[in-house]
């Protein structure tokens, strides 16, 4: 059974996740198109952290970062042997449930154009696309998104 809960984005659990995550993007969009959270940031206060967990192993991680008037989901990932599961699905019920919970009614996001799987989650559970949010310029490479929780 998948659990998700509130972690810590240092704890060594996660550690390789991180590592397998930012190797993916790195594979896949250069420099200037990754927008990938550093572990310093994904600690810091504004960072809302969750892990899932199969028993004692971390399946997966994801979370949202605390903005004035909405949040944005980060660092959503799910271990490639764990993918078909819908630990995915589980974990971003969760990061919306927790940003509601806390008066949030928004919630945005970026993505990247070769991620289909995550493009397709996202829309499956209610998000649209918009431009550029925040800090965010324009980039061929990126999906912005944005759902009213």
């Amino acid at each position: 059974m998948i659990v998700v809960k509130s972690a810590r984005a240092d704890a060594p659990e996660f550690l390789p996740l991180h590592e397998a995550r930012t190797a993916y993007a790195k594979g896949l969009y250069p420099a200037e198109s990754n927008h990938l959270l550093d572990l310093a940031s994904m600690c810091k206060p504004e960072m809302n952290f969750f892990g899932a967990w199969d028993g004692q192993e971390a399946v997966g991680c994801g979370g949202f970062w605390e903005y004035a008037t909405y949040v944005e989901i980060k660092s959503m990932w799910v271990v490639p042997k764990a993918r078909g599961q819908k630990i995915g699905r589980h974990l971003l019920e969760v990061v919306e449930r927790e940003a509601a919970a806390k008066g949030y009614k928004i919630a945005r996001l970026e993505t990247g154009i070769h991620q289909p799987e995550a493009l397709a989650l996202y829309h499956k559970h209610g998000y649209r696309e918009v431009g550029p949010f925040e800090d965010y310029k324009p980039d061929a490479l990126s999906v912005f998104m944005e759902k009213i929780l």
